[in-house]
């Protein structure tokens, strides 16, 4: 791709100092927080992106099929929509730079070969009993968490609410109904990621509260969401390496921060200003943070957020949409695989005459399968299809798999969210020209890298600003 440069001097600005900031990790963490820099900074400021893989997005990953045209999201399968709470920065950056965007809903579970759309759908096929305690549910979870809390969530100071800290599961353990507790988890299975046992009362709860409008909404990006990379890395001025993956970052022989990287072989190294690694929590151990003290603050950093959840994505082109028959929103959920989301990814273009359904698997399920071949998923996967759709396989044409495992966090900002400045910031004595990116940090999600993206370029920009010519 094309590098561009900041020039030394910029127009308006008096010659000075040409800060150097150097980002590991080309995914949307380090895209945005070079991007937000550019876009804060009043100083000159000179930025090089290190990306171990050969394209920029991580896991923005939008694919077509061989045999046609048609598109599907190989990794984050959606944005998040706030903007009915309150602002929502993620939209305005999509709508920053021109991208145009589809909605996407779902409301069906398809549990036991029945669509399950309402309440009155449950009443009518799990009984009056199970249809109650759900409402109980839903009531409780409502009061728990408003959706002005809701979009607040990462905040520290909510973390004194009661059952803040405790299991998920600890709440789920309380239904009587098991046809109650298999509706919660089947429709939250694939977006918890992990298990009731392995994350918090209010992640858990989260993510089954956004399922209602009034918390929020969803969305993708027409032609693909990787067009949000695409077009933040065309906008950014920055040196961007690509294949150059990221050994050691530590204090160099001058003072300055100092990232080691291969390239074909072969080892470099560039001293910085500041430096800020931008990988998911799963790849951080894979960079060896030099000194004593920068080693053991991010150790400790790394084991905080170290809630590993799983993704598996199972994507097959069909001749025909034939479920909408049955079912005609964007994605709905199936008692398969511990409870897994289809998405119909045709759907993301209304043009398209294929059918396209992609599996979401999350947490243990993801994890066992991922170990199989592709062949033998993309054979699990037509088998999962409900007895209502079965007949569909017969329009197979093609099918991919991507393994995402460990990809995301259980957990998000741990046990109990830290103060911002000490998420992004894990050593500030000796080190506080070396900050971290990532939506561990606050939910999981592209909105909450970008939360974090913003905080860090906010926070170098106004460091800058400070010192603009020494």
């Amino acid at each position: 791709m094309t590098n561009f440069f900041l020039p030394n001097t910029m127009p308006g600005l008096s010659p000075g100092r040409v800060w150097e900031v150097g980002i590991v990790g080309g995914g949307p963490g380090g895209l945005m927080t070079a991007y937000f820099l550019q876009k804060m900074s009043d100083v000159p400021v000179r930025v090089t992106i290190f990306e171990a893989a050969d394209r920029l997005g991580g896991k923005i990953h939008s694919k077509r099929f061989q045999l046609a045209s048609a598109s599907y999201e190989a990794g984050a399968a959606e944005l998040y929509d706030y903007s009915g709470v309150d602002e929502d920065p993620l939209r305005e950056l999509v709508a920053e730079l021109g991208l145009s965007i589809r909605p996407m809903g779902g409301s069906a579970v398809i549990m036991g070969g029945h669509v399950l759309s309402s309440v009155e759908d449950l009443r009518e096929h799990l009984g009056d009993a199970a249809a109650d305690e759900l409402v109980a549910f839903d009531r409780m979870g409502k009061d728990w968490m408003s959706p002005r809390e809701f979009y607040d969530a990462d905040q520290p100071e909510l973390a004194a609410r009661p059952l803040e800290g405790r299991r998920f599961a600890e709440v789920l353990d309380r239904l009587r109904s098991p046809s109650t507790r298999g509706f919660i988890e089947n429709t939250i299975h694939s977006d918890l990621a992990t298990e009731p046992e392995r994350t918090s009362v209010s992640y858990g709860l989260q993510n089954y509260l956004m399922n209602d409008p009034a918390y929020m909404t969803l969305y993708s990006i027409e032609g693909g969401i990787e067009g949000l990379p695409r077009e933040l890395a065309r906008r950014i001025r920055a040196d961007v390496k690509l294949g150059h993956r990221a050994t050691h970052v530590g204090r160099g022989p001058d003072g300055r921060m100092q990232i080691c990287t291969t390239h074909d072989a072969e080892a470099r190294e560039q001293e910085f200003d500041f430096v800020v690694v931008a990988l998911p929590n799963n790849h951080v151990p894979s960079v060896t943070f030099r000194g004593a003290r920068l080693a053991d603050a991010m150790a400790r950093h790394h084991a905080y957020y170290d809630h590993p959840a799983h993704y598996l994505r199972i994507t097959i082109l069909f001749s025909r949409p034939f479920w909408r028959s049955r079912v005609s929103d964007s994605f709905f959920m199936v008692d398969a695989f511990g409870g897994c989301c289809l998405y119909d990814e045709s759907s993301r273009d209304p043009s398209e005459e294929h059918g396209v359904l992609g599996w979401l698997l999350g947490g243990e399920a993801a994890l066992k399968k991922s170990a199989l071949s592709d062949e033998a998923l993309i054979a699990e996967a037509l088998g999962s299809l409900p007895e209502m759709m079965s007949g569909g396989r017969e329009f197979f044409l093609e099918g991919h798999v991507h393994r995402w495992v460990g990809a995301v966090n259980g957990i998000p900002g741990g046990i109990a969210q830290q103060p911002v400045d000490r998420r992004h910031q894990p050593e500030p004595v000796e080190h506080p020209d070396f900050f971290v990116v990532g939506d561990y940090l606050f939910d999981s999600t592209i909105n909450g890298v970008l939360d974090s993206a913003d905080y860090v370029a906010s926070w170098l920009a106004a460091r800058m600003a400070e010192q603009p010519t020494l």
